[in-house]
């Protein structure tokens, strides 16, 4: 362990001073692109404006004969795009496979001053971010890249989910974590191979009435327990936690349930894997014109968060302060990317 003294001394001489805070950026959905695919690199600078984050995914759902074209591809659509404000991360391939480490040299060597976030799959502990801190740093250092570049882990192991208190703490490169639903499955023998969701033979009874009728079902959430201790230890460690991908595209009901009750649980967003999932996480990621009107109702009557009062016949008070600055935070964020969503917010 670390002493805090040097936790935020960089790595390597001449690698730029590790960041003390995570930067404030929107980050509702983040996009997965394959850039192996030329026609869909052809449409990164336009997607660009819709999304608040483009990632360029190197791993699952890319062919093995195409690992190499997606590395070269991703360095190409980044060179390429003026991303503005929207954010640029990729995911590499996991730390024990043949591609993972020239994942990282090529792509910072070529493109390190524009990358914000590298994503990396199936950590197991806080060793797997220790050994990616290392190697930034030294990357950054031979490539005078002037801003860190930070890491996001996907929690898709059943030693990563035992240890994620660990993980959320291991670097100051830390910006968050993301559920991996499939691989988590996998690793726990769960018996389900939907990505994420639910599964309709997970479920509760109702009480036997003892007069024979049927018993109603509910089905139930997968994936609770593990998102809300993810978003604990995120929380705890100031950094952001993530719903990972809905797979199935054409059930845009469901999507939107798993996307709104992981915002409701505290994450900060969700992954985009289709068009049409873009749309979803803007409306359930961006906070509700009514919450963010009741919101600034609580902070008018409540300036310092002091006290207690009354509004619409409801006892406001300091932890309520808090929830509505949270609010109103988010909704400013939304504002600056979205000039609809600010005139319905009346930001």
């Amino acid at each position: 362990m670390k002493p805090p003294r040097q936790f935020f001394s960089p790595l390597a001489i001449g690698a730029p001073a590790p960041l003390r805070d995570l930067p404030v950026r929107l980050e509702r959905m983040i996009h997965f692109v394959p850039p192996h695919i030329e026609k869909l690199r052809a449409k990164v600078p336009d997607l660009a404006r819709q999304v608040d984050v483009v990632l360029g995914n190197l791993e699952d759902a890319i062919p093995i004969d195409a690992k190499t074209a997606a590395r070269a591809g991703f360095i190409a659509m980044a060179k390429a795009t003026d991303f503005g404000a929207t954010g640029l991360w990729t995911r590499i391939n996991a730390l024990n496979s043949p591609w993972a480490l020239d994942d990282v040299i090529e792509i910072v060597g070529a493109v390190g001053d524009k990358l914000d976030v590298v994503m990396l799959p199936k950590v197991d502990g806080p060793w797997d971010i220790h050994y990616l801190d290392q190697l930034l740093a030294q990357l950054e250092a031979r490539h005078a890249i002037k801003k860190p570049i930070l890491i996001h882990a996907i929690l898709e192991t059943a030693q990563g989910v035992n240890n994620v208190e660990a993980i959320a703490v291991a670097s100051p490169r830390m910006h968050g974590m993301s559920l991996g639903p499939a691989d988590l499955a996998a690793s726990r023998a769960m018996k389900t191979t939907r990505v994420g969701g639910g599964h309709p033979e997970y479920k509760v009874l109702e009480d036997p009435k003892g007069d024979g009728a049927t018993r109603a079902a509910f089905q139930q959430d997968l994936w609770h327990y593990t998102i809300a201790k993810m978003v604990d230890a995120c929380a705890a460690a100031g950094i952001k936690a993530f719903y990972g991908p809905f797979g199935d595209f054409s059930d845009a009901a469901a999507c939107e349930a798993q996307f709104r009750n992981a915002f409701l649980m505290g994450c900060a967003g969700a992954w985009s894997l289709h068009p049409s999932q873009i749309e979803i996480a803007k409306r359930v990621y961006s906070p509700d014109p009514a919450e963010v009107a009741f919101a600034r109702k609580i902070v008018e009557a409540m300036p310092d968060g002091a006290g207690a009062v009354m509004i619409d016949g409801k006892m406001q008070d300091d932890a309520t302060w808090k929830q509505a600055r949270v609010l109103l935070d988010l909704a400013r964020l939304v504002a600056a990317k979205d000039p609809d969503m600010a005139a319905r917010y009346g930001l």
